[in-house]
């Protein structure tokens, strides 16, 4: 069942909450601690480090890039030192991609930064606002996961 009515007023809020997010988001980019990483590369780290081990076709699902994409993006990484890569258990012809510890080590200063930054910017919310922002935050999760 549709909870949208599509309404001018719904609308306006898909409208805004479209801008804001695309907005804080591009400004958390900005938030790096490796500057030669690509935002894709962080977010190939990202995906490994919340759902563990993967293919390299299981990765461009999850990250919604075609394999011969991903397949460069994991040598990147490789060449990088940010993952490794073993022989699959069951799949001899496939191989498995994992993060390594300087991956780990940069993505935790990486989320470290940026939480402080975040955290810096709500500062400035009054506690109505704050109280709002911690009860939306599992209904956006659960939006970028969908």
């Amino acid at each position: 069942m549709p909870v949208l009515s599509h309404g001018a007023e719904d609308d306006a809020a898909v409208n805004s909450l479209r801008s804001a997010v695309m907005r804080l988001g591009r400004r958390l980019k900005h938030q790096r601690v490796d500057e030669s990483l690509t935002p894709t590369e962080m977010s190939v780290l990202g995906t490994l480090r919340r759902c563990g081990s993967a293919t390299p076709g299981e990765l461009a699902r999850k990250e919604h890039v075609q394999p011969p994409s991903m397949t460069r993006i994991v040598a990147l990484l490789e060449a990088k030192g940010l993952v490794r890569l073993d022989p699959h258990p069951e799949d001899r012809r496939q191989k498995v991609i994992s993060r390594t510890e300087q991956a780990e080590a940069m993505l935790e200063e990486s989320r470290r930064k940026r939480n402080v930054w975040l955290a810096s910017l709500a500062e400035g919310l009054d506690e109505d606002e704050w109280a709002k922002l911690r009860a939306a935050a599992p209904v956006l999760e659960k939006l970028a996961d969908l």
